[in-house]
């Protein structure tokens, strides 16, 4: 299952195909995507013996990208975790967290959809990260690794996108103001659902600038994986439904180049996730 933002609407895509889903619930479930997390497994349920008709006003042969917002565009928590890849830690030059993972947050009013303009901060050095994101569908607290799959709406794409001047002008580094600019969490271009994945605990994932890639990696390379992620988040917050975790960034970003190249007005970001799907930002 594909649940997507379309033109401001909870919507589920196949086959390129936009259903809507209050008008083909009759109104059980309303347009507001957010709103859904709380009730999912009922909507799961309802979606899996659904007939489901494409809608006369937002069909065509090839989904209009432009419509489409992030699949949980008023998220209450927004979680992320640092140094979640060895390499990554490496590049960056910060200590590799081998006991516990750290955890800052991006502030919900960053949050995006997968296509658009993003607006650079004057003066600073801004930076990509393509990451996992997972979306929280039943809400946890004090959960085993074991059971922290059964909590999971689904995956989406991701980008943490960093202001790197602002990030590490102090010490500690604000990693939560640096990374929560206006438009620095897009997400999309949907959320897929576990099912849909061979393997939900390794997949490809890709960044590249201009058509360059510049990050390629495997999520099964991650220092924590997302059982263990929830588990630990869990062991000190309650995960709300429609909350999302960023899971961390492989090596690649503009930070531990030599020299270093921060995106400029008119650079063309594509982010994609092996099984989900990819977004694409422009710099302005």
């Amino acid at each position: 299952m594909r649940v997507a933002t379309v033109a401001g609407r909870l919507s589920l895509v196949r086959d390129g195909r936009v259903t809507d889903v209050e008008k083909a619930s009759d109104g059980l479930f309303g347009h507001d995507p957010q709103a859904v997390y709380e009730r999912w497994s009922e909507f799961r349920a309802w979606a899996a013996t659904a007939t489901l008709t494409p809608d006369a006003d937002l069909d065509a042969p090839v989904l209009d990208v432009s419509l489409l917002g992030p699949p949980t565009p008023a998220p209450r928590q927004v979680f992320a975790v640092g140094l979640n890849y060895a390499d990554h830690a490496a590049e960056t030059g910060f200590a590799l967290a081998e006991t516990e993972p750290p955890i800052f947050t991006k502030f919900p009013s960053c949050v995006t959809g997968p296509y658009g303009t993003v607006a650079l901060p004057p003066g600073g050095h801004t930076d990509w990260e393509v990451e996992l994101v997972v979306v929280i569908g039943k809400a946890a607290h004090h959960i085993s690794p074991e059971d922290a799959l059964d909590h999971v709406a689904g995956y989406t794409v991701g980008q943490d996108l960093s202001e790197r001047t602002l990030q590490l002008a102090s010490a500690p580094p604000q990693f939560s103001l640096g990374k929560s600019f206006p438009g620095f969490a897009p997400m999309g271009p949907w959320l897929v659902t576990l099912d849909e994945l061979a393997d939900p605990l390794d997949l490809g994932l890709e960044c590249l600038v201009n058509g360059e890639t510049v990050q390629s990696a495997r999520t099964s390379a991650q220092i924590f994986p997302v059982r263990e992620l929830l588990a630990r988040l869990s062991r000190t917050v309650t995960l709300l439904p429609g909350d999302v975790v960023f899971t961390g960034t492989p090596a690649g970003v503009a930070l531990g180049r030599d020299p270093q190249c921060w995106l400029r007005p008119g650079d063309r970001l594509t982010s994609r996730i092996e099984g989900i799907g990819e977004m694409e930002q422009v710099f302005a």
